[in-house]
């Protein structure tokens, strides 16, 4: 069964960067509008960002200008580049598809300490 694997999260300070991967197997992932999600302490899973299968993207107003989503139809990967991270954006971070959603991964977990 398909289910994304997320990766790169970790313990970093305010201000601090981190770039985030997502893993997944399986064909026509080059059609699929992908997106990264967020789940915060005692919060619902928020959509943070998506990308479409011909590249355009879009942001929660919280991050933009400083998350960048971006993809990688070769390798079946898109990627989340975080900088100037608050510590607001601490949460579980989640890959899926927008349309179709796989199972869920286990995400990965990002502490933005202050």
């Amino acid at each position: 069964q398909v289910q994304p694997v997320e990766s790169g999260g970790g313990l970093v300070q305010a201000g601090g960067s981190l770039r985030l991967s997502c893993a997944v197997s399986g064909s026509f992932f080059s059609l699929k509008y992908m997106a990264w999600y967020r789940q915060g302490p005692g919060k619902q899973r928020e959509l943070v960002a998506d990308i479409t299968s011909g590249g355009r993207t879009t942001y929660v107003d919280s991050v933009k200008g400083r998350f960048t989503i971006s993809r990688d139809n070769a390798k079946n990967t898109v990627h989340l580049q975080m900088n100037s991270l608050k510590p607001e954006d601490t949460a579980v971070y989640y890959c899926n598809s927008r349309i179709g959603p796989y199972p869920w991964g286990q995400g990965t977990q990002v502490t933005v300490s202050s």
